[in-house]
């Protein structure tokens, strides 16, 4: 079968990562499918890939898959997951047959405790958390994925989780949390209509985190639930913001500011995303 594969934008060369390089750790905004077809938020992911080091494997902790105890996904090539529904037939025919990464989910499991078991998934393909962005990011599927599930919903576990995960940075490994600053699907349905701009909810939760990460607020970060304005619109449920705190976890100082490296809206949603060193 032919693969639809969009055609990328022109795709900056990427330095190479010498021998111990440290990567950043990204939270980035996946989108649905239709991203790939955004010349705009496409040119950004390449732009950004094309800013950081070529990374000897990438690390997904996607908004899409959680289970517990923590699951590692196929580290041989497997068919992606294509967890999304009513979308033109194109979208279920697209592939990103990047190598396994073997040797990553070994690192994995040893860095965890014995308090946090780590099961095998090996049938569990990327899904569209993982392989959308990497399929912008990376269109040659030349470099190593492992996609890594959310064991549970709670920021000060998920942070932990990161913090054991950062020593893979300094081997190359590229830690990515993937999620979406704000969710509302149900409240957007304007918006997807062709409703320009983004509503107040939208606006003042996607300011507020902002807000939190420049100061480096954890505190109320974690208690988002409670203190973020726009609660519950902005995340009637809260997977796609929790891939966050792996990221500042996995951050060598996640008390300082990232780098917000995309701005705006995508149908009325925030797609905010950074990377933090």
């Amino acid at each position: 079968m032919t693969n639809p594969r969009p055609t990328p934008p022109p795709h900056p060369a990427q330095s190479p990562a010498p021998a111990a390089a440290r990567l950043p750790a990204l939270y980035l905004g996946h989108g649905a499918p239709p991203l790939l077809d955004d010349a705009l938020w496409m040119a950004e992911l390449a732009r950004w890939a094309g800013r950081l080091p070529r990374p000897s494997s990438i690390l997904m902790v996607s908004a899409h898959w959680q289970t517990a105890p923590m699951a590692l996904g196929a580290t041989t090539r497997t068919p992606l997951v294509y967890d999304f529904y009513g979308f033109p037939q194109r979208y279920y025919e697209m592939t990103y047959d990047a190598p396994g990464a073997p040797d990553l989910a070994a690192k994995v499991r040893g860095l965890m405790p014995a308090s946090e078991p780590v099961l095998d998934r090996p049938t569990r393909g990327l899904d569209h958390g993982a392989w959308v962005p990497l399929l912008a990011m990376y269109p040659e599927a030349d470099i190593p994925v492992l996609q890594v599930s959310m064991p549970d919903l709670d920021p000060a576990h998920l942070f932990e989780v990161g913090r054991r995960l950062a020593p893979l940075r300094d081997e190359g490994v590229l830690i990515v949390g993937s999620g979406f600053m704000t969710h509302g699907l149900p409240y957007v349905h304007d918006y997807f209509m062709g409703k320009p701009g983004a509503p107040a909810w939208s606006v003042e939760f996607d300011r507020w985190a902002a807000e939190g990460l420049e100061r480096g607020d954890l505190d109320a970060l974690f208690d988002f639930r409670n203190r973020a304005p726009g609660m519950p619109y902005a995340h009637p449920t809260v997977e796609h913001f929790a891939p966050l705190f792996v990221t500042l976890g996995a951050s060598s100082t996640p008390g300082e500011a990232p780098t917000f490296t995309i701005e705006g809206y995508w149908y009325g949603l925030a797609k905010r995303s950074f990377e933090a060193r």
